[in-house]
């Protein structure tokens, strides 16, 4: 694809958003105008997944294109600070990726935001075919004093440190207003190329701070987790200060002229948290029932989808990833193959479908699960359900008694699955953050 046509993408993650915090999800608060007209302007999918109800493992995955458990550093769940320096324990440099195989058809890249896979010098985000870096590599970080959870400041630009004031989600979307706008101009030889920016946004994710919040980065310096405060409306003007940052950024594509060959993608990495709101799931981050892995998914692009869709084709985070490379016509690595399916053929027709068998494991519960079709096969700890989960998406009905068969062949498709993917290494870390000790059971 020539430089002319080919698309500018911007993929928009959120950290730990639940499936229902936005409007056009059926959100309760009025705190997403930005993206709720993107989705009405576009596609909105009922029935999208994160690859893990965690940050980093997902994160290896819209990475590469492939389920996460291939690598080593996504073993972790998830990766925690102190595995700062470690050399294992990271998205590898010499692995392809979303931004390195764009990089070498051509596109500009750029990741502001959240990194969370791997510190400096084995990793980092321009050793992964980012041409351009600024945010924290860490899970977590605070939003005043940009540093984490061991107090150590983490806010970057490329692989140096890089003190700067402000509230982490506004300087995040700055960076990226900036980089829409220097986008427009010209190229060498008198042409533009296209670029491809990843915004991972560290909202709603803990501690819990609006923008008029800066006095609690003092209250919770000693513990990011923020288990003595945060609130209902704190964590909802955190979302509307993250969709502010992104009607910044649909502006200077508006004003640029770029946006109708830009192809925008939202999603979050997992499910919701403490005060996130997911109904009618149950569940949320760290869980493989629907709250910890089904999130929203919206993809706007003027030039190619059609406003006003909605579907329900279940799919999960690696499929954008190979839907960018197609939408780009950047081919895979041979050595690489992607578990990722395209998607373009259901943004051209919101109708399209096609089976989508998605798998998960989590060592956290010994947790597995398939969904197939209408129906979801799901271990947590030594207990199996089987739910149908288009009449049931919040999993109240096992079916396991009642349809043995179907319940012995999802788990035999789940067992070949895992068969093929590395085992959970001994030694890898779960980190829960909390316990029944800190709330009640959700």
């Amino acid at each position: 694809m020539t430089a002319d046509l080919a698309p500018n993408i911007i993929f928009i993650v959120a950290d730990d958003l639940g499936y229902a915090d936005l409007g056009c999800y059926g959100g309760r608060a009025p705190v997403s105008p930005v993206l709720d007209a993107l989705a009405a302007g576009g596609l909105r999918l009922t029935q999208g997944y994160a690859n893990s109800p965690v940050c980093s493992p997902t994160r290896f995955a819209l990475m590469t294109g492939r389920y996460q458990y291939r690598l080593r550093g996504a073993a972790e769940e998830p990766i925690n600070v102190k595995d700062r320096g470690n050399p294992t324990l990271g998205l590898p440099p010499e692995h392809p990726t979303l931004p390195s195989l764009l990089k070498a058809s051509g596109y500009r890249t750029a990741l502001f935001g959240k990194w969370h896979l791997g510190y400096p010098p084995t990793f980092g985000p321009l050793l992964s075919g980012y041409d351009a870096y600024f945010g924290p590599m860490a899970g977590g970080v605070d939003y005043f004093t940009h540093c984490d959870g061991r107090g150590i400041h983490d806010l970057w630009s490329g692989h140096e440190l890089r003190p700067e004031s402000g509230y982490l989600t506004d300087l995040i979307s700055r960076r990226a207003v900036d980089y829409v706008r220097d986008a427009a101009g010209e190229g060498e030889g008198g042409e533009t190329p296209p670029f491809f920016l990843s915004l991972h946004y560290t909202a709603p994710h803990w501690p819990w701070e609006s923008r008029d919040d800066e006095a609690v980065a003092q209250q919770v310096k000693d513990s990011l987790f923020h288990l003595r405060g945060g609130n209902i409306r704190t964590y909802q003007r955190m979302i509307h200060h993250m969709d502010e940052g992104i009607g910044h950024i649909v502006d200077a594509l508006k004003v640029t002229g770029q946006l109708d060959n830009t192809l925008i993608v939202f999603t979050s990495d997992n499910g919701g948290e403490r005060f996130s709101d997911s109904w009618p799931l149950v569940g949320g981050k760290m869980d493989l029932t629907e709250g910890g892995i089904r999130v929203p998914w919206i993809a706007h692009w003027p030039a190619v989808i059609a406003a006003g869709g909605v579907s329900e084709q279940p799919c999960m985070t690696m499929d954008w990833s190979a839907t960018m490379l197609d939408a780009a016509q950047v081919a895979a690595h041979a050595d690489y193959p992607l578990d990722g399916v395209s998607l373009m053929p259901l943004l051209r027709d919101a109708t399209h479908r096609f089976p989508r068998p998605m798998y998960w494991r989590m060592n956290h519960r010994n947790q597995r699960a398939l969904r197939d079709g209408d129906w979801k096969y799901l271990q947590v700890d030594s207990n199996e359900y089987l739910f149908d989960i288009m009449c049931d998406e919040r999993e109240r009905a096992n079916r396991a008694s009642c349809e043995p068969e179907r319940l012995a062949q999802m788990r035999e498709a789940w067992m070949a699955w895992n068969d093929g993917m590395p085992p959970i290494p001994s030694g890898a870390n779960v980190s829960t953050g909390y316990s029944l000790r800190d709330m009640p059971q959700r």
